[in-house]
């Protein structure tokens, strides 16, 4: 049984201010020395850096998509344990989920699967009495436990009088409102918040502000209250399956820093599991790959923000390029996998795939259902998975089928042309994936590096 206080921080859309209230209401419990677990519904990267900074700890995500409705409870209770308070900030609205799927990864859906209680953000700044018959909405309309409203961007305190007013009078508490504070906005990008680990000074102030203003704002006694509202939850902590034999731990190269920083906190712990070495590589200024590196691993993120830098770091350029030729593996998504093409809007990046990338104005967006076309370091052919593709870029050619009878494609999705490069030593494709919905990925690319000469 998991016994952790806990709340989902819904909002009838986005923009509303959920990151907002979950950021500062994190930061403001972990200043009274509460400790705190950050959550966040769906495939968000960057959300969570903003939820770690305040928290201390890792902020981890909960999709129900990505890795089934199932592993939902076990890994909350995972990431959540020896927290006093746990905070699961939602996406999007809180019944939008995957399209065409009912609430299936929606806030609401991951609220029901921790039988969490719900708090409300609701952007008030041109809402008056109305907001009475949105809020009536949201507690009617499907089962889950709304437990009160914290109101967003209000303007004045005769404003606030009258959303508390009309908040009552549909018997629904309003648990804090807030002023709009410039101070603790976040810069903006074409993918969303600029990532804190782009800007970590200035996003630790920010969540310093927030803080201070969640504490002016929000009743955090009742928050807290509403939190240990939420009954035991019958579930066996996620783990990572270990290694079914002890031997070497091959060292397993995994990219970070500010170019690099769209990585699943279950990724390394399946890695060191599987019985690898995880040592992180900053490649906007480490010049080797770590030493004895055996395997690489590239999440997502923004090179080309960085296409200068990463371009001008022809050392490990080179060094990425030299351990692909020698059948070390290379599993790259996204962000990864521009960086291993041959030129990203025309800067030189590491050359291991006879392809190039360019920046686009069209944003490519949604899950995928996919199926492995070839075998590769990171699965066999024929491996099913649920993944997330985000980006404004574009390669050309889409996959390796275009290339050369020796290089493969890696998936193949309804709708669509078969996507992305296989060898057997590279796996690299613009699809996000969730290891924790397959832990036997990690597995693999361990083997593999384990067997590499």
């Amino acid at each position: 049984m998991v016994t952790i206080p806990r709340v989902v921080i819904g909002a009838p859309a986005s923009g509303h201010g959920k990151t907002t209230v979950s950021t500062g209401l994190l930061a403001a419990f972990a200043r009274r020395g509460v400790p705190v677990a950050p959550f966040k519904v769906g495939p968000d990267y960057i959300d969570p850096g903003y939820h770690a900074l305040a928290a201390g700890r890792p902020g981890r995500n909960l999709d129900p998509v990505l890795v089934g409705e199932d592993r939902i409870g076990p890994l909350f209770a995972h990431g959540a344990a020896g927290a006093g308070l746990a905070v699961v900030e939602g996406v999007m609205g809180l019944y939008d989920g995957r399209t065409d799927a009912g609430d299936t990864g929606s806030t609401a859906q991951v609220a029901a699967l921790l039988d969490a209680p719900v708090i409300l953000v609701v952007d008030a700044a041109a809402q008056g009495r109305s907001i009475a018959a949105l809020v009536h909405g949201f507690r009617s309309f499907g089962s889950v436990r709304l437990a009160g409203v914290i109101l967003n961007r209000v303007g004045s305190d005769r404003h606030e009088a009258l959303l508390r007013d009309a908040c009552e009078e549909v018997g629904t508490p309003v648990l804090g409102a807030m002023r709009r504070a410039d101070a603790v906005a976040a810069p903006s990008r074409h993918l969303g918040l600029v990532p804190a680990a782009e800007r970590r000074a200035e996003a630790r102030a920010s969540v310093d502000a927030l803080a201070a203003l969640v504490e002016a704002s929000i009743d955090l006694a009742e928050v807290a209250a509403i939190a240990r509202s939420a009954p035991p939850l019958d579930v066996e902590p996620w783990a990572p399956p270990a290694a079914g034999e002890a031997g070497e731990r091959p060292v397993v190269a995994l990219a970070g820093g500010p170019a690099f920083s769209f990585s699943y906190a279950e990724t390394p712990e399946l890695l060191e599991a599987a019985g690898a070495e995880v040592v992180v590589v900053d490649p906007l200024h480490d010049e080797k790959l770590p030493a004895g590196t055996r395997g690489l691993v590239v999440g997502g993120g923004f090179p080309e923000v960085y296409a200068a830098e990463l371009s001008a770091n022809e050392p490990l350029r080179r060094a990425v390029a030299a351990l692909a030729a020698a059948g070390g593996p290379i599993v790259a998504e996204c962000a990864g996998l521009l960086w291993l093409c041959r030129t990203l809007d025309d800067a030189p990046m590491c050359g291991v795939l006879d392809a190039d990338a360019a920046m686009t104005p069209t944003l490519t967006l949604g899950y995928r259902d996919a199926v492995a076309l070839s075998d590769s370091p990171l699965a066999p052919a024929g491996t099913r998975v649920t993944g997330h593709e985000f980006h404004r870029t574009t390669v050309h050619p889409r996959s390796g089928l275009l290339l050369s009878p020796a290089a493969g494609a890696a998936w193949q999705w309804r709708g669509a042309d078969p996507e992305g490069f296989t060898t057997p030593a590279v796996h690299a494709s613009y699809l996000h994936l969730h290891w924790a919905g397959t832990p036997s990925l990690a597995g693999n690319v361990v083997a593999a590096a384990r067997t590499r000469a």
